[in-house]
């Protein structure tokens, strides 16, 4: 059984519907400010596989503004629980660009293997205002055709966002094995 540390619930619940038979470890690590997902996610597997000693899993994700440089990107977190999703429509008043991509970093370790990184990315867009209230974080804000991912149940979101991506690709490679 693979253990995915995560304190969200949500990310658990996505990882589960891929998953199946997968346990949540809500233990903490320490979240550097770098410039990339990856280097966050690989700094954090190293202090997480060190501590377990199992089959573990984490992931890193981030929301990616086109018009704001890429804004919020690597501090998705900080800013959601800053500034939610009201401070990012805010921030997009009278943009015309609205275009954005969620991106995710899943990384996995098991004794005596180094590390094995897998991405995966969304395109979409920010809309004029948060619909839906499935998903969490800037789900409501994010728009993949005409729909939030807010209101996208679990089982279709499982089938096209970042998350899925990155984590489908883990599942393929650990079938594969």
């Amino acid at each position: 059984m693979i253990s995915f540390v995560t304190s969200n619930k949500g990310k658990f619940a996505e990882a589960r519907g891929i998953f199946g038979d997968l346990e949540q470890k809500d233990i903490g690590y320490t979240e550097i400010q770098a410039d990339t997902l990856e280097e966050v996610a690989i700094f954090g597997m190293k202090e997480v596989s060190s501590r377990l000693q199992v089959p573990v899993m984490l992931e890193d994700a981030g929301l990616f503004i086109e018009a704001l440089q890429g804004f919020p990107g690597v501090y998705s977190a900080y800013v959601q629980k800053t500034i939610g999703n009201d401070g990012i429509l805010r921030l997009m008043e009278g943009v015309v660009d609205r275009r954005a991509f969620f991106k995710s970093v899943v990384v996995y370790a098991e004794p005596g293997l180094e590390p094995q990184m897998f991405k995966g990315i969304v395109q979409g867009r920010i809309g004029y205002e948060a619909r839906g209230s499935l998903g969490f974080g800037y789900d409501p804000v994010f728009y993949v055709d005409e729909r939030s991912l807010g209101e996208t149940e679990i089982e279709e979101k499982n089938r096209i966002s970042h998350r899925a991506a990155s984590m489908l690709a883990l599942k393929e490679w650990l079938d594969s094995r």
